[in-house]
């Protein structure tokens, strides 16, 4: 079933179903997936869509103020077209509509549009006291993730991973005490490795032992991501920063070609110091990632979690690889070629590993990780 043809079975449940469909609004399972549907789509075809939520009173959330329910609906469903949805984002607590196919104006001035409009049919069939219950927010989507950003509020646009989120706690936290015992146990048995890398550094080129650098995390998190210093210091960041950006926009050109396939990564970096190199090819540079892995900013399998200025050329579906789990030191991409796999396959296998995930999945990663780090597939 096409998705615009899902789209206008959600509306005929609003207009004909029952209970809360009396009232032409979708209960809170399906909204919650027709939002879900339309991220998607907006994905696809680049075109935003505004969601508008409308908190109740708490008198309602608790059964009561069905006459405030009554008016307020009606006024809200004569204000939609046949390709808005409406219905519950929160059940008995918060109303939502999903306004899509927009047109060309501009976000600002059609949020501007869309709350003059709410607001006047609200004044006209409720009184002011009622009116100052209700409070109205409007979520666009695409969201701007810009790089002071803390964190996305998930809580509206994404509600559908928070309750997925909830349904899975058990496992999450089963994944949660492994990479603290997992990463707490790695740092004691390495040591003697990770003390002779800090010493080889200190004594090859003048630095920091350890590489601090911004990463963003799940849901758009910001947190300092450490590495062992491969580079001289004082470098000029435009060279990796202008391949990044070319790559996932797909414009660059692989940096090698070999007898595997093309290597989509600067291969010759004249950044790197002689210890740099060794540590890159081996991956031995992301051994103090256990760091973060123990202090919860990361797990040990995930996406690996871009730089802000990787985000900045992202393409809105591209983010989802930061929304459905969070990062990790190894996962599905580090042991299926690395660097020989274009951007858009990258995030394709980020997204199969969100989609699929389980405890299993993770171990069958982690046992391949050894492999793929002693091969050095991919790794410059």
């Amino acid at each position: 079933m096409s998705f615009f043809s899902l789209r206008s079975l959600f509306s005929v449940a609003a207009r004909n179903g029952s209970a809360h469909e009396a009232n032409g609004l979708l209960p809170e399972p399906i909204f919650l997936r027709a939002l879900r549907l339309e991220r998607k789509r907006a994905e696809r075809s680049r075109k935003p869509f505004v969601l508008m939520l409308l908190d109740l009173p708490a008198p309602l959330r608790n059964g009561k103020g069905g006459n405030l329910l009554s008016k307020t609906v009606p006024a809200i469903l004569s204000s939609t077209r046949e390709t808005d949805i409406a219905g519950w984002h929160q059940e008995n607590s918060a109303l939502g509509v999903i306004f899509a196919e927009l047109g060309a104006a501009n976000t600002m001035s059609t949020l501007g549009a869309l709350r003059a409009r709410v607001t006047t049919l609200l004044q006209s069939v409720l009184r002011a006291e009622e009116l100052a219950q209700i409070r109205i927010t409007f979520h666009c989507f695409p969201e701007d993730w810009g790089q002071d950003q803390t964190g996305l509020p998930i809580e509206k646009l994404y509600a559908d991973l928070v309750k997925r989120d909830e349904s899975k706690k058990v496992s999450r936290a089963i994944k949660r005490t492994i990479d603290v015992f997992g990463s707490a146990m790695a740092l004691i048995l390495l040591s003697p490795v990770l003390l002779t890398i800090a010493l080889a550094i200190k004594l090859s080129s003048p630095g920091p032992m350890l590489f601090r650098q911004k990463r963003i995390g799940q849901y758009g998190v910001p947190f300092t991501c450490l590495k062992f210093r491969s580079m001289h210091t004082g470098n000029d960041p435009r060279i990796h920063m202008d391949f990044v950006k070319n790559l996932i926009r797909g414009n660059a050109s692989p940096g090698a070609s070999g007898a595997n396939g093309k290597v989509y990564k600067i291969t010759t970096d004249p950044r790197l110091t002689s210890v740099g190199r060794i540590l890159r090819k081996t991956s031995l540079d992301e051994l103090p990632q256990f760091l973060n892995v123990f202090r919860g900013d990361m797990s040990m399998v995930g996406p690996r979690p871009p730089i802000p200025y990787e985000l900045e050329a992202y393409d809105t579906w591209h983010r989802r690889r930061l929304l459905d789990v969070q990062p990790g030191i190894t996962g599905l991409w580090q042991v299926s070629g690395r660097s020989r796999v274009p951007f858009d396959d990258m995030v394709r296998l980020d997204l199969r590993y969100a989609t699929a995930w389980s405890l299993w999945l993770d171990l069958k990663i982690l046992l391949r990780t050894p492999q793929a780090i002693l091969s050095g597939d991919g790794a410059y």
